[in-house]
């Protein structure tokens, strides 16, 4: 599998380096959050690593559901606990969760669909600024702060309705933003191809904080700040 070189296991107990989280966030997401970043001073794991890790450690199931609990810090000891057949939790040494997998159906362990499946995903996790953000932003006249950027990863799930695939493409099928004062809770929608065939659905759900005033100026420097750092990872 693919994921080797982004975390470290012993004893079971799973941790990830700055430069691991760094690497995946770059080179297999395209994800460029300054948080990530090998130097950052809030730095955390990428949210989708650990979803990497749970699908490559437990396989694929028709139905599953990741809600995410808490951000991790570089070189924390994860558990990855299977607490029963439907749950799996990620928590550290303190039984803290960082995040939670429900799971249902048919299940299938293999490699080739694995990877394309996180790969497919992660990469659509890494357009949503561009994407999904910035025009839900524009439509509602909004914007979170460009100094602190802060938009949290809150949940992710899909429905298959066949494991019977290999290589496998996200797309963007809505996206809605519901707006409570300064907190805007970002809905997307995404559908499952499998070349011509649809082959499951799903949705991501995210929050951004601290919302004001949309600033045209200020949303076009977040944007050529966000191509300059793309073209860098590229």
């Amino acid at each position: 599998m693919f994921l080797t070189n982004y975390f470290n296991k012993q004893n079971n107990v799973i941790s990830i380096t700055r430069k691991q989280a760094s690497d995946f966030a770059k080179k297999v997401a395209g994800d460029v959050n300054p948080i990530h970043d090998e130097d950052a001073k809030r730095f955390v794991v990428p949210g989708d690593l650990l979803f990497a890790l749970v699908l490559g450690e437990y396989g694929l199931s028709q139905k599953m559901q990741f809600r995410f609990e808490g951000m991790v810090a570089d070189e924390v000891p994860l558990h990855f606990r299977e607490v029963s057949d439907e749950l799996i939790r990620v928590e550290d040494e303190n039984d803290k969760p960082y995040l939670q997998a429900s799971r249902s159906g048919d299940k299938r362990h293999c490699d080739t669909q694995l990877a394309s499946f996180i790969r497919s995903y992660v990469a659509f996790s890494g357009l949503n600024f561009t994407h999904a953000i910035v025009p839900l932003m524009q439509e509602h006249q909004l914007m979170i702060n460009p100094a602190r950027p802060l938009v949290i990863y809150e949940s992710m799930g899909f429905e298959l309705n066949t494991l019977d695939f290999d290589d496998v493409e996200l797309q963007l099928v809505d996206k809605t933003m519901v707006v409570d004062g300064k907190r805007g809770d970002v809905t997307l929608s995404f559908k499952l191809m499998s070349g011509e065939r649809e082959v499951g659905t799903g949705c991501k759900t995210l929050v951004m904080s601290g919302l004001r005033e949309l600033d045209q100026a200020a949303i076009d420097d977040m944007i050529a700040r966000y191509r300059v750092r793309a073209e860098q990872v590229a």
